[in-house]
């Protein structure tokens, strides 16, 4: 019951984000890292990816689909992490430290646990509650 609740709480919020992607992309634009290449066509990307994602997760006819979700979207959380950093580094040099190291801390290290939470909640991996085989 906790993954299925889990699984759609995480969904929503990866459906929100992707749904913000493609209707107001210009936040996104200002905090992609300048190696990456075509940054319109990547924030409209990861868009998509998000929400192909979140549906991904909670469809209930094919395990092996969300489990392909659940991994889809641990790797996109790996791979805005560069955004993430940038991020903090635009709002750490304002003047007024921007959203504050209150929001960009936090947000750091809940990085990791959403690469975990899809994986887990996907199905794909049990850690830490991995029963041990005797």
């Amino acid at each position: 019951m906790t993954h299925r609740i889990l699984r759609v709480i995480l969904a929503l919020f990866y459906f929100a984000a992707g749904i913000i992607h493609l209707i107001a992309p210009k936040p996104f634009l200002t905090i992609m890292p300048l190696w990456v290449p075509a940054p319109e066509a990547v924030v409209l990307l990861t868009g998509i990816a998000e929400i192909l994602g979140a549906v991904g997760l909670v469809q209930g006819f094919s395990l092996p689909l969300r489990k392909a979700a659940a991994i889809g979207l641990a790797l996109y959380a790996v791979c805005v992490f560069p955004a993430n950093i940038k991020h903090f580094i635009i709002d750490m040099t304002k003047a007024d430290g921007g959203l504050g190291l209150g929001y960009h801390v936090p947000r750091m290290f809940a990085q990791p646990v959403f690469v975990w939470l899809a994986l887990w909640c996907g199905g794909v991996t049990d850690w830490p509650w991995r029963k041990v085989a005797r």
